[in-house]
């Protein structure tokens, strides 16, 4: 059984990605993970968009990568996202990114903190978030 707290997405490498060397720009990995953390939560009913209109906001606090192989244009790449950790303000997610031959491309990790958007201070993770992870985990 798959769990709720992992989720694959896909991104095709566009050519305006791709540096002179034809490999895909690292600074666009971090736009990568974005996109497969939003579709994770997605997957589960739940919406950046909607966590922003409730006065949620999800900045960065942490983010590494470690690039293994390059990719180019046209590769498509899965991102495998899981959430590994959620404390208190804190939510952490672990990627590995692979191309189509399923070769491991890059393998990233984020710490993101919930934020009220009136006071930017850190607040709790929200219920429906948590009981999926809660649930998940157990």
């Amino acid at each position: 059984m798959e769990r709720k707290t992992k989720h694959l997405t896909e991104i095709r490498v566009r050519y305006g990605e791709t540096d002179r060397m034809g490999f895909c720009y690292y600074g666009n990995y971090a736009q990568f993970l974005e996109v497969a953390r939003v579709e994770l939560l997605r997957s589960q009913g739940i919406s950046y968009k909607e966590l922003e209109d409730a006065g949620i906001l999800l900045p960065v606090r942490n983010f590494s990568i470690k690039y293994i192989a390059p990719s180019r244009y046209d590769d498509l790449l899965s991102i495998q996202t899981e959430i590994t950790n959620i404390k208190g303000s804190r939510i952490e997610f672990n990627y590995e990114i692979r191309n189509q031959n399923n070769v491991l491309i890059a393998t990233a990790y984020t710490e993101l903190v919930f934020v009220n958007s009136n006071s930017l201070k850190p607040t709790n993770a929200p219920d429906e978030i948590l009981t999926f992870y809660e649930n998940d985990i157990k």
